[in-house]
């Protein structure tokens, strides 16, 4: 497994890219001691972010130029405690739909054979240059505001 490497704070966490193609995509994570909340199982918002990561990257296999997703919109339900120290947790993304820019995403999280917890996502897809553009823009815009 390869640690993902493209964005730094996925990588910090410890998030594996497993698989990614066709519109789906899975990540994994080896829980360690920082990962847990004060009940010492997997934190809450661990989970959330491995399903944002796994449905953004469900997302972005289906395009190829080099890209960027933005997540929109995501609802999440957790139907059990995540895991403790020293499990693997899978998630697993799949694309239900899609238009130009907009893709309509599932995501579950695993640890083993029992269902975490599930969410719905919406991810806005960039092309990496166009993306750092308008957020040069975007500064721009609001620098000139403040004068």
């Amino acid at each position: 497994m390869a640690l993902i490497s493209d964005n730094p704070f996925l990588k910090d966490l410890g998030f594996e890219l497993l698989d990614m193609k066709d519109g789906i995509a899975e990540v994994g994570i080896n829980l360690q001691a920082q990962h847990m909340n004060s009940w010492q199982v997997m934190h809450g918002g661990i989970i959330m972010t491995l399903l944002d990561a796994v449905m953004a990257r469900a997302a972005r296999s289906l395009v190829p130029d080099l890209t960027s997703a933005a997540t929109v919109e995501m609802k999440t339900s957790f139907f059990q405690p995540g895991g403790k120290i020293s499990q693997q947790i899978i998630g697993r993304g799949k694309v239900l739909h899609r238009s130009t820019t907009m893709y309509y995403c599932e995501g579950e999280i695993w640890n083993g054979e029992a269902l975490i917890a599930k969410a719905m996502g919406t991810f806005k897809i960039f092309k990496r240059n166009d993306i750092a553009r308008r957020l040069k823009m975007t500064s721009s815009k609001h620098l000139n505001a403040e004068s």
